[in-house]
């Protein structure tokens, strides 16, 4: 599978990974797609180990098939099912205690609420102090759009799923306070998209 988006911010996603990664540690990436972050990263971060996962079968067959595809098999591992609402995540206790941060690119805005919620809570439970958890995507600031285009595509996303839309950076940081997490850091990004960085306390 090839979702165009990718090509166009996976470089400056990188560049602001390369600033928060440690080498000889996982990362754990929620909502993965296609695939195509995760081989990218994993490709650019050789001393990390780049965990993927998704609920959609369909998604997980076209990870494996890029790890095959770019001859990852021997260092990454294969496409986790984790569906954020299916609590507790299954990993192995090695798997937690290796495990740096947690990335979600381009999820939240087509899920639920809840599946907001339950990241933060699952991500407070398996991330000590110091650990981040990193969100990409389109936000709105003071419950205003950054952009014409990102109110346009918000009334398409709903349009498509009444529970989708552009969140509210203020309710996010909100629900990351709830579960152990502070805002460390907000990075405006091409296309009218962000970084957030949020760290355990």
């Amino acid at each position: 599978m090839f979702f165009p988006a990718t090509s166009r911010n996976r470089d400056s996603i990188g560049d602001v990974l390369s600033k928060v990664i440690i080498k000889n540690s996982t990362i754990l990436e929620i909502g993965s797609g296609s695939g195509e972050h995760g081989i990218f990263f994993q490709k650019r971060f050789p001393e990390i180990i780049w965990q993927t996962s998704d609920p959609i079968k369909l998604h997980r067959k076209s990870i494996s098939s890029w790890i095959e595809y770019e001859k990852l098999n021997m260092k990454m591992p294969q496409p986790l099912d984790i569906n954020v609402l299916r609590v507790p995540w299954k990993l192995s206790l090695d798997f937690i205690n290796s495990l740096q941060g947690i990335v979600s690119i381009n999820m939240v805005h087509v899920a639920s609420w809840q599946c907001t919620e339950f990241l933060f809570r699952e991500s407070g439970k398996l991330l000590c102090k110091g650990k981040f958890l990193i969100l990409y995507g389109p936000f709105r600031i003071n419950n205003e759009f950054t952009s014409k285009s990102n109110y346009q595509f918000d009334k398409s996303l709903k349009f498509q799923n009444k529970q989708w839309g552009i969140r509210n950076l203020e309710e996010i940081s909100d629900e990351a306070q709830k579960n152990g997490f502070i805002l460390e850091n907000l990075l405006p990004m091409p296309s009218n998209n962000f970084i957030i960085i949020f760290r355990k306390f």
